[in-house]
């Protein structure tokens, strides 16, 4: 399942107007913020999917029937640019476990890349609902790899994958690798390079949200 948040007029598509405006993305407090929110209101509609139970609990005046989260997700992303967007999933999902992955694009002289995983640090994840963040769904190779890699872990009972802009290559790619996620955007481009960018997209957003990167 894909949900594209664009379709309907909301904040949502300001947010992403920044996040692509050159004369915007200059303000990185601005930009990770942007991710940030955009990740909360998805945060928001992913738990209207999970599973709630009811609660009584005690007020100052008396009894009150209350519904809570039967189990708290985990929240898993992809260092570096999707710590922005894993803030916004903890703000709203502040009691979840989390998982951090190192997976980054390894490139070569033809201008080809492979996808190197070289660090995971995750809880206990057997029977549990997984949100995975990363901003731009591009080529999907790292985001599946990364998938994969939770599997090697355990064996999960749903995945939603949230990220700001997707490309229609990518998410057929998850589709087919990972036919069981529900994948979150906050916008979908057609066209991606030949380097794996999203086209019009917003550059790199890991770049534009901590700063350039040396490249070895």
């Amino acid at each position: 399942m894909v949900i594209n948040l664009s379709e309907k007029h909301s904040l949502i598509s300001n947010w992403v107007g920044e996040l692509r405006n050159v004369d915007i993305q200059g303000d990185r407090m601005r930009f990770r913020r942007n991710l940030e929110r955009i990740a909360e209101v998805m945060g928001y509609e992913i738990s209207k999917t999970l599973e709630w139970e009811e609660q009584e609990i005690t007020t100052p005046l008396g009894t009150a029937p209350t519904k809570v989260l039967k189990q708290q997700p985990v929240l898993a992303t992809i260092l570096r640019a999707g710590l922005a967007m894993h803030t916004g999933l903890l703000n709203v999902f502040d009691k979840g476990d989390n998982a951090f992955i190192s997976a980054y694009r390894k490139h070569h002289a033809d201008g080809s890349f492979e996808i190197n995983m070289e660090y995971m640090s995750c809880p206990e994840i057997d029977g549990r609902v997984i949100i995975i963040s990363d901003p731009m769904l591009a080529t999907g190779a790292s985001l599946v790899k990364s998938i994969h890699f939770l599997k090697e872990e355990g064996d999960f009972k749903a995945i939603h994958i949230v990220c700001a802009i997707a490309c229609t290559v990518g998410i057929e790619y998850v589709k087919r690798e990972v036919p069981n996620a529900t994948i979150w955007c906050a916008d979908i481009d057609d066209e991606i390079t030949a380097k794996g960018y999203i086209v019009p997209g917003l550059g790199d957003a890991g770049d534009l949200a901590f700063g350039a990167k040396m490249q070895s």
